[in-house]
This record gives C-alpha cells, structure tokens and sequence, in this order.
C-alpha cells in the first residue's frame, strides 16, 4: 500500500502543505530605529526610521548571494563613489522638492519640517518563504501638522535567485484636501550602486514597451522597468513593477542614467511636456480630507539574465 495513502488525512494535509514551501525562512529583527530583515540568517534588507533621514528608507538592499545592489552614500562615505544628490537615501517613497505637496516639500535634503515621521508598527510576520512588515508614518507639513498618514504594507519573498519586496501604501488625507502638483521629483525610488547605473557601470534599462536606456525609457509610461548590469562576472539586475490598482497607472518613470531609479505617477505633465508631448495634460492629483489613495508597487532584486517575457509574465502574476 502506498504510505502516504496509509497516513491520517490531517498528517497529509501538513506533509503538502510543506512540500509547497518554497524560498528561504524570513526573520525580522528589531533594532533602535531599525527593523531588520533576514533571508536564512543573511541581511536581506533594513527599514531604518531615524529622524535624522527626514524620511523612512530601506538600507541596504542585497541580491540572493549578498551583492549590494544601492549606492551607500550618504549614510556610508565610499571613496570613489558617486556622491551627487544626497537627499537620494537608500530605497525610499517620498513627493516634491519645490512645495509641491499642499506647500510641502517631502524629496530634498533640508531641515524639518517638513518631514516623514514614522509612528509605529502595525504589522510583524515571518516565516517560510514570506515576511509582512507594515507601518504607520505622519507626513508633517510645515507648520508641524499632519497632513497625510500613510499605511504601508511590505511583504518580503525570495528564492535562489531573487528576492522581492511587495510594496502597498495607503495615503490617507487628514483635516485638508491634499494636492500634489506636478514634478518629477517622486516618488518610489531607489539610487542604485554604481556599477549598476547606465553612466556609471554596466547597467541598461528596460521598459515594457520595449525602449532601452534611460533617455529613451524617462517620462513614459510603462507597467514595470528593469535595469540590469554586470557584478564582477554575476549578472544583477533591479526590477519594478507597478501594479493597475495604482494610483494613475501604469505610471511614469523618472529613470535617470546616473543612478536614479524611480516610478512616479503624479509628475505627469512634466513628463509629458518634456518629452514633446502636444497639449500636456497637468495631473495636480487631488486626495480630499478624510479619503485615501493607493500607490502599489512591486521590486525585485534578481541575478542571472531575464527577458522582457520573463518580466511580462512576472507581471502577469503580480497583477492577476
């Protein structure tokens, strides 16, 4: 007789539930403004909530076998490193460098406010394969008053050749309607190593349309971009995808050779007026008091070669 026939119904049950257990066991360790991700006791990534960055970030992002895929400015000085643009901080989801956001600027480097105040957590899961990780920030205007609560979700997977973070944030306007004019400056990015940038190194990105390098990628709308580059022998590349239940989907991109990778979907005349687009049609997205907003995206940190098909179709599973 087969045995597993022979074994009460709850023992099979456990047996293929854990044989559909992939990836490797997650951890979250907590620290004095940091939390901590492991991937079978590597680092994974951090999220940092120090006052001092004006904003929460993840710090650092790792591949499958420990390759850093950020530039370390400016929480680590590297000689030789890039060292332009300071206010780019690791992996980080933050709006408007000129008073864009109700007169607040949120992206630049200055003192606060204003200012993205991290609350509490509102979420800890780990385990096999996935982790969830999901927090409450205060986006404090100038005249320290909240304006925006944002609720964010991450969830961490993985495999032996990627690993991905699910990104959802929930925006919620507070007492006022909150307005985010037009700019490029926004809004999930990440400043990528050097090595992986266009003007840098050896990376090149790719849209889903097709388009290949930044100038020909920047200020257009697609569904994911990825951009991939060599390490030292080990092909690396970063992808993001961005899913149709976002706000302004697909969004555009502000994917810059020097380094900046960032899905912004509120910058769309800029966008559109920059690249020549006739009668470009101002966004000015608009939350009134009380409502929310959802901005979902997903990363994923990859080694070896992937086609525009493999992304296609990693799309697919991400926005079904």
């Amino acid at each position: 007789m087969n045995r597993l026939l022979s074994l009460p119904f709850a023992l099979i049950l456990l047996f293929l539930v854990a044989g559909c257990t992939t990836g490797p066991e997650l951890q979250i360790q907590e620290a004095d403004n940091q939390i901590h991700i492991m991937a079978d006791g590597e680092h994974f990534t951090t999220y940092i909530s120090d006052p001092g960055l004006l904003k929460p970030v993840l710090y650092p992002v790792y591949s499958p076998s420990g390759i850093r895929v950020q530039r370390q400015y400016p929480l680590q000085t590297v000689e030789g490193e890039s060292h332009d643009h300071p206010h780019h901080v690791g992996l980080f989801f933050t709006y408007g460098s000129d008073n864009e956001v109700n007169g607040n600027s949120f992206w630049n480097r200055h003192e606060p406010p204003p200012r993205i105040r991290h609350m509490r957590v509102t979420q800890e899961e780990a385990g096999m394969g996935r982790a969830t990780l999901g927090t409450l920030a205060d986006w404090v205007g100038g005249d320290d008053d909240v304006i925006l609560q944002e609720d964010r979700t991450m969830v961490f997977t993985g495999s032996e050749s990627e690993r991905a973070i699910d990104f959802t944030f929930n925006m919620k306007a507070q007492a006022e309607d909150v307005t985010f004019e037009d700019t490029k400056e926004g809004m999930f990015a990440i400043r990528v190593a050097d090595w992986l940038s266009e003007e840098h190194g050896t990376g090149m990105y790719l849209n889903s349309e097709g388009d290949t390098t930044s100038p020909n990628v920047w200020g257009k709308r697609a569904k994911w971009v990825r951009l991939e580059g060599d390490h030292e022998g080990t092909t690396v590349g970063i992808a993001i995808l961005n899913h149709p239940s976002s706000v302004n989907y697909p969004t555009f991109w502000h994917a810059r050779g020097y380094g900046l990778f960032s899905a912004n979907p509120l910058g769309q005349s800029v966008f559109q007026e920059t690249r020549g687009v006739e009668n470009p049609e101002p966004l000015n997205y608009t939350i009134a008091a009380g409502d929310s907003a959802l901005f979902k995206f997903k990363m994923i940190i990859y080694e070896g070669h992937r086609t525009g098909d493999q992304f296609e179709d990693a799309f697919q599973d991400y926005s079904s």
